[in-house]
């Protein structure tokens, strides 16, 4: 659940891109397929507003212009299967990818 009193908008994109791999398409780590594509959802104009800056900054800071993250308006949301949630409390050590990693990058302001 996102909280907005918690974390804003904008520091969980800065988050997000300090550690995804935002420049495969279709693919994360070993994973491929149109289901690992990279994407960030908004909900309203000011998020989608907020994630093209960010997505913009990181792109010519932190990616050197390789950044495929598709940018999309937020649709219907589906639950995973029951075995996929809480994956990782349920299989400790079950899923490793080598791409997500948190990044040491200099601020982007």
């Amino acid at each position: 659940t996102f909280d907005p009193a918690q974390v804003t908008y904008r520091q969980l994109i800065e988050f997000f891109y300090k550690m995804h791999d935002p420049t495969t398409s279709n693919r994360q780590g070993p994973d491929t397929g149109s289901q690992y594509r990279s994407g960030i959802f908004y909900h309203d104009a000011e998020q989608e507003t907020i994630a093209r800056e960010v997505t913009k900054k990181a792109n010519e800071k932190w990616w050197k212009g390789k950044i495929v993250t598709e940018i999309l308006p937020a649709g219907e949301w589906w639950d995973a299967e029951d075995y996929h949630q809480k994956y990782l409390d349920n299989n400790p050590g079950g899923y490793e990818c080598p791409s997500h990693f948190l990044r040491s990058f200099p601020p982007l302001d």
